[in-house]
């Protein structure tokens, strides 16, 4: 996981250190809990905690270099950086009264301007180490873009001085501690820390076995588990190549052994566990920030998100489908699935994830589902020795719930540096209007060039942190039209994500290709042809938001509109593969990838054109293989 997974190239030796880690991972972890069900401190106080002890942990457990994981201890200078990390962010804390009140009228002192640059410097170094490059090039060009904007034509402004730029990142609760670092130590904490729970009491486990018995006695069987696998893993995951990794190295090998390819084996791994970003309820953690940035209630999202999931799901499991039929593999057998009878005596280990969402859509706070679903998880694992907890795991547990949230800690905080940044210097209308002129002002081009621009911020970026990115810097563009806020946000966060899956970078997809020995450029490609309704869906709810539940989303409409996408997605995921009722040639694929499109476009009109095209090529399909069948019994003959 490490030569893939950046958040997960850590120290593995800690020594005497290790103890250290475990206290403040442990007193982290129980100061979340504690303020999740006493209450938060004021927002900069809250996440200066949760950020001062998130960067110190990121010291002593990630090396300034990948290659030095292996080494025992931590260096003296990583010791001191820990401290530097824990004084520059308690330093608010100790100074609170002052910095928001004294410091407005009569300005910040020299000190202040050197601990909040000093506090700068060591949120991007630890970013680098535990998230990577990629977010730390785009806050520094935001910080420089914030010093020099009066050097910068077209898109420039009047410009900052170091002190004030730097204080005003550091030290107020709109940059690196405005909304997602405030949600990231509230809500984001509990949700991964209770991902962390399923994970340590092998209730994630079984999650893999009720997928593989439900479906895998069917072509395909075990590629469908490994998607249905992923999709649960996914709605408390927060990482597609964490994901990828963690699940693929039981699914991956396991395809691999029921005839798939190599390359289509890792390709289906990744992108299910991309797709996992996009499953309610957590999204990969950003919903709790869209909320914040559309003002529509988490539990709303949740909902709102559910269908284009079902379709992004529908289309990497009829891909699967396809190729399975194409390359005649078949089930499992019967013996080789985990037995009915075991699994009906662990059911309740559902009633966790049960809790978090039936909490959620009957209108309970985040944080209460979260607490309440964790609670539940602890107390459902001690009924059994093998999802039971020591005292000496469940200490353990609470440092494993730090070491998890550390890559979100940092990328939160590091995006608040670029969401800062554009909303201070208005650099994100700028950039809205220089995409709609670029389009001239074409509905279609705007989306087009905002996709574009979507995938390369999301290249090499975590979920939370490019959603950050892309509301902040793309979405404008496409607010300045008629379409519902939601779908806007939608659009950019789909976009983000699929980055993960999209050649050159697709992160994801080299992960899987890792674990499956294959080509990593021909499994990103296959990916995205099994993912391609993550590339479509998108532009059918900004043209027509009934699949976000907007607009005139009554009963029978919704209805009609779900079935003719779902149909729809057959017949885009049957011209993608190559194969329907037998395989097909490059006119019935262009036919069933155009009739795709239109009957995923809710319009009733549209649908009926794609249906129409969809029928014709079914019964030449059909009428096709009969003649096959009968020409081969007369042959045998």
């Amino acid at each position: 996981m490490a030569k893939y997974d950046k958040e997960s190239a850590f120290r593995t030796n800690l020594g005497p250190w290790g103890w250290i880690t475990l206290i403040v991972g442990g007193a982290l972890t129980i100061f979340q809990l504690y303020t999740a069900f006493y209450g938060s401190y004021v927002s900069l106080i809250q996440g200066a905690i949760h950020l001062g002890a998130g960067l110190s942990l990121v010291y002593l457990l990630y090396p300034i270099k990948s290659s030095m994981t292996k080494r025992r201890g931590v260096p003296w200078y990583d010791a001191l950086l820990a401290l530097a990390a824990l004084f520059t962010n308690y330093y608010i804390i100790f100074n609170y009264e002052r910095l928001i009140n004294d410091a407005i009228i009569f300005g910040f002192t020299v000190t202040d301007q050197f601990v909040a640059t000093a506090g700068i410097i060591l949120l991007l170094e630890a970013t680098r180490r535990v998230v990577g490059l990629p977010i730390v090039i785009i806050a520094i060009a935001a910080l420089l873009y914030g010093l020099l904007g009066q050097y910068i034509p077209v898109i420039g402004h009047a410009g900052y001085d170091w002190p004030s730029l730097a204080t005003e990142m550091f030290f107020s609760s709109s940059s690196i501690f405005g909304t997602p670092i405030q949600i990231s130590s509230t809500y984001i904490y509990l949700f991964l820390f209770f991902g962390v729970m399923l994970v340590k009491t092998n209730i994630g486990q079984f999650f893999n076995d009720i997928a593989l018995r439900v479906t895998g006695k069917y072509t395909g069987g075990t590629a469908k588990a490994a998607v249905a696998a992923s999709g649960l893993q996914g709605m408390v995951s927060g990482s597609s190549v964490a994901n990828t990794v963690g699940s693929g190295s039981f699914t991956i090998p396991m395809m691999k052994n029921a005839g798939f390819k190599p390359h289509f084996a890792a390709a289906t791994e990744a992108s299910a566990s991309t797709g996992g970003q996009i499953m309610p309820p957590i999204m990969g953690a950003a919903a709790f920030i869209m909320a914040s940035y559309t003002g529509i209630p988490y539990n709303d999202i949740i909902v709102i998100a559910i269908i284009p999931a079902i379709l992004y799901f529908s289309g990497v499991f009829m891909g699967t489908h396809f190729e399975a039929r194409k390359q005649g593999i078949l089930g499992l057998k019967k013996e080789q699935l985990p037995k009915t009878k075991n699994l009906v005596k662990r059911l309740d280990l559902f009633i966790p994830l049960i809790i978090i969402i039936g909490f959620l859509l009957v209108g309970y706070t985040p944080t209460f589902a979260a607490l309440f679903a964790i609670g539940a998880a602890l107390v459902i694992s001690f009924f059994r020795k093998d999802t039971r907890l020591s005292f000496k795991g469940i200490i353990k547990l609470l440092e494993e719930g730090a070491r998890t949230a550390l890559p979100v800690i940092a990328a939160c905080a590091t995006a608040g540096i670029i969401a800062g940044t554009v909303t201070t210097t208005g650099l994100g209308p700028k950039i809205a209007g220089g995409i709609i002129d670029l389009a001239q002002g074409q509905f279609f081009l705007v989306m087009f060039f905002t996709m574009i621009a979507c995938i390369i911020l999301g290249m090499g970026l975590p979920t939370t942190a490019n959603y950050v990115v892309t509301a902040t810097m793309a979405a404008p563009a496409l607010l300045a039209f008629d379409v519902p806020v939601i779908a806007v946000h939608m659009f950019v966060f789909y976009f983000g994500i699929v980055a993960d899956i999209t050649p050159p970078v697709c992160l994801a997809a080299f992960a899987g290709a890792g674990i499956a020995g294959a080509n990593p450029m021909k499994t990103g490609v296959t990916a995205v042809k099994l993912a391609i309704a993550a590339f479509i869906i998108p532009y059918m709810f900004m043209s027509q938001p009934i699949l976000l539940l907007q607009g005139d989303a009554n009963v029978m409409n919704v209805s009609i509109a779900l079935i003719t996408a779902m149909l729809g997605m057959m017949s885009i995921s049957s011209g993608m593969i190559g194969y329907f009722v037998s395989s097909v040639n490059w006119l019935e694929r262009l036919l069933l990838f155009a009739g795709g499109l239109l009957l995923v476009y809710p319009d009733l009109k549209f649908s009926l054109v794609g249906l129409v095209i969809f029928g014709i090529i079914a019964i030449i399909q059909f009428t096709r293989n009969k003649s096959d069948k009968s020409g081969r019994l007369t042959s045998a003959s």
